[in-house]
């Protein structure tokens, strides 16, 4: 079965990198690293045994937008980013988390009386906190950090179809210097969220934390949230037993059966939430979060998938926008092969930059008397042939699961020297390197158990998308598959990802970001997973698409330099709107 590279934020990729002090960071070495989602979620599993009730500090405030470059009124008539924000009527049912969200145009709360701030005044927010706590919020050690959970109907349609329980935590912003909250997304489609509100020091630059109340959110099905989507326990199974390049019908119809059994497990153990765990329903959340917060209008910042939940939040509930952060987004209006298509393009640049570099560097273990390339291409073609042992129990090296580990280092260059090292490795025989590769990509946990992101990515994915291939109709792909990217996607089957769903009951809907204001659109020019053509797609999709571009080898922008801080904090904290196509180098 051949896995589709997921649109996430690698965890060591920028979105990741620790922003300890932005005064000393210039580039992505400079900073620490951030520990995997992996590891976060195992620091926290001790914080998750006793959960209490605590107050909490929540509201919003407006700040003027300031404008770099001339900007128009929205056609709507009323005034776009050089004008000030202007809260909408509040209404006490937007109170109210359990009651459906009303997209288009969110009613919002009555006023904070204790908030004396106006639109044109840059004071913080009251940090008062809502009569009731709907999070039964609790704090941990640091005092800065809590965590609490978020009851949401499964069906926003039929309450009585019952409930998520959306796991969340947010890190405390500076009451002072308070703005209000920022919501914020890691990617996926899959991961939990809430290790970037737990760890969000590790994150998010010290402007950002002071000023917001960072929140990050396990979305439905995901994560410590309950229920959560489980299909299989063995991904050895499923992603390490099959020929890629099947040479007999028997492979070939293997690689098939097991695709169906994959999603056939999906489907029926997840059958009470199936249709309810896409990106609208997600969108729903996330405003049942701000309605529960108490905040008229909200924040975002989101990564590679997270940029497409926002902007699907932002269609829905534009009026509830203060600022959104879309950073590594997909190209939003390509259907199921086209972004497909375009995702392993950026893989396969990214492989030939990350061969050719090695073969310019006499240091470079891979470095093969300069020619590199050929050396790869070689090893693949050995690979598919006869795979090389990794380790005691485990799957030997093919191509498709070295092909696995090349796709997980491609994410962030950090990455880059441990796959050199593999690749030599595998060259002499050893394959343990690429496995380690291999299981970083599957979330294999250290006790050989995986969590349920992949089973996540994929079930969420396929309830976003309307189309259905048939077997037939993914094997025609393959020729093009291989063509754009020979290197990296040279398997000779479809990889039949949805086939075997049901089609959704409400797939996501077309993305327009129309009312909801300036919406900053950042990209890398060496993204693998979401190529900058698709990121300039989905500014230009917007009614209002801001761009940014970071000059990286990277998936995501954020904390590659001083210049994407100052750009993306500063239209944040202070709704400067950068002129589109700004480049930070």
């Amino acid at each position: 079965m051949r896995m589709r590279p997921r649109i996430r934020s690698h965890p060591r990729s920028g979105a990741a990198t620790s922003v300890t002090s932005r005064k000393r960071v210039g580039a992505v070495g400079t900073a620490r690293s951030a520990p995997t989602l992996a590891r976060m979620r195992h620091r926290l599993v001790a914080a998750l045994l006793c959960l209490g009730l605590v107050a909490v500090a929540c509201g919003s405030n407006e700040n003027p937008i300031a404008v770099e470059s001339n900007e128009q009124a929205s056609s709507d008539g009323t005034t776009g980013p050089t004008g000030t924000d202007t809260a909408p009527s509040s209404s006490t049912a937007d109170t109210d988390p359990s009651s459906p969200p009303t997209e288009g145009s969110s009613p919002t709360l009555p006023a904070d009386p204790s908030d004396t701030t106006t639109p044109e005044d840059s004071t913080p927010a009251s940090t008062d906190a809502p009569a009731d706590d709907p999070f039964n919020w609790q704090t941990l050690d640091d005092d800065r950090v809590q965590v609490g959970s978020l009851e949401v109907p499964i069906d926003y349609d039929d309450p009585s179809a019952g409930s998520f329980d959306l796991f969340v935590a947010r890190h405390l912003a500076d009451p002072d210097q308070r703005i209000g909250s920022l919501l914020v997304n890691p990617g996926g489609p899959g991961f939990g969220g809430s290790d970037y509100g737990l760890y969000a020091d590790q994150v998010y630059s010290e402007d950002l934390l002071e000023h917001f109340d960072i929140i990050g959110w396990d979305p439905r099905g995901t994560g410590q949230t309950t229920p959560a989507i489980d299909c299989v326990d063995d991904y050895d199974r499923y992603f390490a037993s099959t020929d890629i390049t099947p040479d007999t019908p028997e492979e070939r119809q293997q690689i098939i059966d097991l695709a169906q059994e994959f999603e056939d497990f999906c489907v029926s153990k997840n059958a009470d939430i199936l249709q309810h765990v896409g990106t609208n329903d997600s969108a729903r959340d996330m405003d049942s979060i701000r309605r529960a917060l108490g905040e008229d209008k909200i924040s975002y910042f989101g990564f590679s998938y997270g940029s497409e939940l926002g902007a699907t939040w932002t269609t829905l509930f534009p009026d509830t926008v203060r600022a959104a952060v879309l950073d590594g987004a997909s190209d939003p209006n390509a259907d199921y092969v086209t972004s497909g298509l375009q995702q392993t393009a950026g893989f396969e640049k990214s492989i030939d930059e990350f061969l050719a570099e090695c073969s310019a560097d006499a240091d470079c273990p891979f470095h093969n008397d300069g020619n590199s390339e050929k050396a790869f291409d070689d090893l693949m073609a050995s690979l598919d042939e006869t795979p090389i042992p990794s380790v005691s129990g485990r799957p030997d090296v093919t191509r498709g699961v070295a092909l696995s580990a090349v796709s997980e280092a491609m994410y962030s260059e950090t990455l880059w020297p441990a796959l050199e090292q593999a690749l030599a490795d595998a060259q002499d025989g050893d394959g343990e390197g690429l496995l380690e590769l291999y299981d970083e990509y599957f979330q294999r946990q250290p006790d050989g158990t995986y969590d349920n992101s992949l089973e996540a990515f994929q079930t969420i994915s396929c309830m976003d998308d309307p189309d259905r291939l048939t077997v037939e109709e993914e094997d025609a792909t393959a020729a093009e598959y291989i063509a754009a990217a020979p290197r990296f996607a040279p398997g000779t089957t479809g990889s039949y990802f949805c086939t075997f769903y049901p089609k959704p009951d409400d797939p996501r809907v077309t993305i327009t970001g129309a009312g909801a204001g300036p919406i900053l659109v950042v990209g890398t020019t060496g993204d693998p997973a979401t190529p900058l053509s698709s990121t300039e797609n989905m500014a230009k999709t917007l009614e209002h698409g801001v761009l940014l571009v970071v000059v990286a080898n990277q998936h995501t922008g954020y904390g590659v330099n001083e210049c994407s801080y100052d750009t993306i904090d500063g239209y944040l904290v202070d709704l400067t709107v950068p002129e589109s196509g700004k480049r930070c180098e």
